[in-house]
């Protein structure tokens, strides 16, 4: 009686063993994006399925040779199931490199672009300022640091040499501190020494004025010293990705400002969850771009062997590289 009971339990599985089996042999030879969606859920189902039936044959007794053919199943099935899974993981982050990234951009190009001009702001002001009252860029940038440069004449970019890969990876952390401050600070941030919060965007308007000042103050104190030809060929290479991550951050701050100050047809909350993933699509593809960047400050841009001019060129290249790639969109579906 009780081997006539796993007969017929056998005989009534066994189709489902086989429709299993046939889902599998179609994923394994011509992949898992073949198979439909509702056959995806149909073969999740039928692998629980066939694990249930793979344990009751254990505890059972069943004979050997169906519990072989039942860890078979499982075992393919999970590779199928779970490794797909992380397939589709990694397809959908290389899609989201590919054109996710330049397709928000593309979407925020706004906020970017008037990032970019607070920056460019900041700039003009330290620059007009500087040149007309010395003292302003020894408050700006130290006084030491000033005397320091206008008596050496030379610049303090040589003391990354021979200590690259520490000098290197001090800079990416520098940078991404600074893009995530910049992007904080388009809800709230506490001013260094300040008991207050500052309101939402106010901090993210902040740096990219105060690092736009600084870089017009530099750039008056390096042609004061007859030094601005080597700065900006040690800047150009890295500043191509960097300061565009800069405004990046910028205009992602300010896409979280707008969100609580300016939610417009959404709640306030419901604004604030739009516009707030846009900056973390943002955030997302803006830190490689940093990390790139330190690098090449680390172990390129501080190199004397290496010509000017050819600075100048890779970073010219790499400012079209990522110009051709913000431009990046999907392929149009082909309709048959």
């Amino acid at each position: 009686m009780y081997f006539m009971n796993i007969q017929r339990w056998m005989a009534r599985r066994e189709p489902t063993w086989r429709q299993f089996e046939t889902l599998l042999s179609q994923a394994e030879t011509r992949g898992l994006p073949t198979l439909s969606s509702h056959q995806v859920r149909q073969m999740a189902s039928l692998y629980r399925s066939v694990s249930a039936d793979l344990a009751r044959a254990k505890s059972h007794g069943v004979g050997p040779a169906v519990v072989k053919d039942l860890q078979h199943l499982t075992s393919r099935g999970y590779s199928q199931i779970y490794q797909g899974s992380r397939r589709q993981e990694w397809q959908a982050l290389w899609d989201f490199c590919s054109y996710g990234f330049p397709e928000t951009i593309r979407q925020t190009w706004g906020y970017i672009a008037v990032a970019t001009l607070l920056f460019g702001l900041g700039g003009g002001i330290g620059w007009w300022y500087a040149w007309q009252d010395p003292s302003f860029m020894s408050l700006v940038l130290g006084q030491g640091f000033v005397e320091e440069v206008k008596t050496s004449q030379e610049l303090w970019t040589v003391s990354i040499m021979g200590m690259e890969p520490v000098a290197s990876s001090g800079i990416m952390i520098n940078n991404i501190t600074v893009a995530l401050r910049t992007i904080v600070g388009g809800v709230t941030m506490v001013m260094p020494q300040a008991p207050w919060l500052m309101p939402p965007g106010v901090f993210t308007i902040f740096v990219l004025v105060m690092n736009g000042l600084m870089i017009g103050c530099v750039g008056v104190l390096v042609a004061q010293a007859n030094l601005a030809y080597d700065l900006w060929a040690f800047v150009f290479p890295h500043g191509a990705l960097e300061l565009p991550a800069i405004f990046i951050a910028g205009g992602a701050g300010l896409l979280l400002a707008k969100g609580i100050l300016l939610p417009g047809v959404y709640r306030r909350r419901d604004a604030l969850g739009v516009y707030g993933l846009q900056a973390a699509k943002l955030l997302y593809g803006l830190i490689p771009m940093l990390v790139i960047a330190g690098l090449i400050e680390g172990f390129f841009s501080p190199q004397t062997w290496i010509p000017n001019p050819l600075k100048y060129a890779v970073g010219i290249a790499l400012l079209i590289a990522l110009g051709l790639y913000c431009g990046r969109q999907r392929p149009a579906l082909k309709l048959d």
